[in-house]
């Protein structure tokens, strides 16, 4: 089973600092770093470094070569990955002492998404593929349909939240993986266990993964729930905390593993990068799961 992986690819500035910047002050950073980064990128290399047969298709600028390059070192099919004219999208992070972060995104390349790109991206793969998409990108409404159309299964992470969500198809998502502030935005609720009930009464045909932070993650679908507790560690940087979970899970799944086997990963996975500082970088591999898990 292939799994398409149509996502965003970032430079990230990453700041260490003192404290998130208040509005009015400035602020001098203890350290800084240039490294690649994107949820979309993030996503792949874990998917890769999970074990799953993984390619993914975006869009760079001229100064791109070290994204391409980074995806294809990490085992990433990386032959619908194109250079565009714009500059490639970047993020500004800042790291607080706790391993907190906050971070702005400039969208650049991957806001030049066209439907004739789509299709060809899309051409390769049939139904029962995995079609995995954040919200870094445009036109990920006509990318949803398209793959549903296909009978590919449509996993959306809707992160970062933003108005143009619900104007999306969700009917046609197979799967939604989010946290409690992105779950709360799409139900309407708030409480944990009412925005499970409300995404499965809105999207009753769809799977739902919901990650509570230091609560664990929950599964509902097909009539049933599973809870998955969160690993205990000390937090260094959370930066890839969810891109790891979402690509460790569906490596899992595509492997053809049970749903508790796919939470344990994601869950133990996620624990080990944000040990570790930095975003992709921090990302473990399958062996080292694994081995965390005896």
């Amino acid at each position: 089973m292939k799994i398409l992986n149509f996502g965003s690819l970032n430079l990230d500035l990453v700041y260490q600092m003192p404290h998130f910047v208040r509005a009015g002050e400035t602020l001098s950073s203890t350290s800084f770093t240039r490294s690649v980064g994107g949820k979309g990128l993030n996503q792949s290399v874990a998917l890769a470094k999970a074990g799953a047969q993984v390619y993914h298709a975006g869009l760079v600028g001229e100064d791109g070569e070290m994204l391409r390059s980074f995806l294809q070192e990490n085992g990433v099919d990386v032959r619908f990955v194109r250079t565009v004219d714009a500059p490639s999208g970047h993020a500004v992070i800042q790291v607080e002492p706790a391993g907190n972060n906050c971070i702005f995104l400039y969208g650049g390349a991957n806001q030049c998404v066209t439907e004739a790109f789509i299709r060809e991206a899309l051409e390769p793969f049939e139904a029962g593929d995995f079609l995995i998409l954040q919200n870094e990108i445009n036109d990920i409404g006509r990318i949803i349909e398209l793959a549903a159309d296909r009978g590919m299964q449509v996993v959306l992470n809707p992160s970062p939240i933003a108005d143009n969500l619900k104007s999306l198809p969700l009917e046609r998502i197979s799967w939604f993986i989010l946290n409690e502030i992105e779950g709360a935005e799409l139900s309407g609720r708030s409480d944990a266990g009412d925005v499970l009930e409300g995404l499965t009464a809105l999207y009753p045909h769809a799977r739902i993964v919901l990650t509570l932070g230091s609560e664990g993650s929950v599964y509902a679908g097909e009539g049933r729930r599973v809870h998955q507790s969160a690993y205990r560690v000390k937090a260094v940087d959370t930066t890839a905390a969810g891109d790891t979970f979402t690509g460790f899970f569906f490596a899992a799944m595509a492997e053809g593993a049970p749903v508790e086997e796919a939470l344990r990963r994601a869950s133990k996975a996620s624990a080990i990068s944000v040990t570790r500082p930095g975003a992709a970088a921090s990302i473990p591999t399958l062996d080292e799961v694994l081995e965390a898990l005896k």
